[in-house]
């Protein structure tokens, strides 16, 4: 039987993330992805390949950024894919500019907890 994504399901993995975002922890992002999880954070970019790389990009990412804030909102489920468009905004750290970004996740989900498959697309505005 194929895994069928219920929107309850990508909430609770949205507050997970949220979560994670805002408490700048890697090890609780990374847990978020199956073992062998793709994550595609540039179109262009080759993904990020296994829970281990993820944790490494996240604690490279989040180590320049306070105060952050992360909201969603789901936009379609379907099958074992989940759709959002997000925003976040932090302070980065060094500059203390204000970075707000905005963008989209596409998710294949491995069952309720786990992402087997990530992509996203965003912007950023610095101000």
């Amino acid at each position: 039987m194929t895994y069928t994504l219920s929107r309850d399901a990508f909430a609770d993995w949205l507050d997970r993330y949220r979560a994670a975002w805002e408490g700048r922890d890697p090890e609780a992002a990374s847990a978020l992805f199956t073992e062998a999880a793709s994550y595609h954070e540039m179109p262009y970019d080759p993904p990020i390949e296994g829970r281990a790389a993820i944790a490494d990009y996240w604690a490279k990412a989040v180590a320049g950024q306070r105060e952050v804030r992360f909201t969603s909102e789901i936009l379609a489920c379907e099958q074992d894919r989940g759709l959002c468009h997000w925003h976040v905004t932090f302070i980065a750290a060094e500059e203390g500019s204000t970075i707000d970004l905005d963008g989209i996740f596409h998710c294949r989900f491995a069952d309720d907890a786990h992402v087997a498959a990530f992509q996203e697309w965003w912007h950023v505005k610095v101000s």
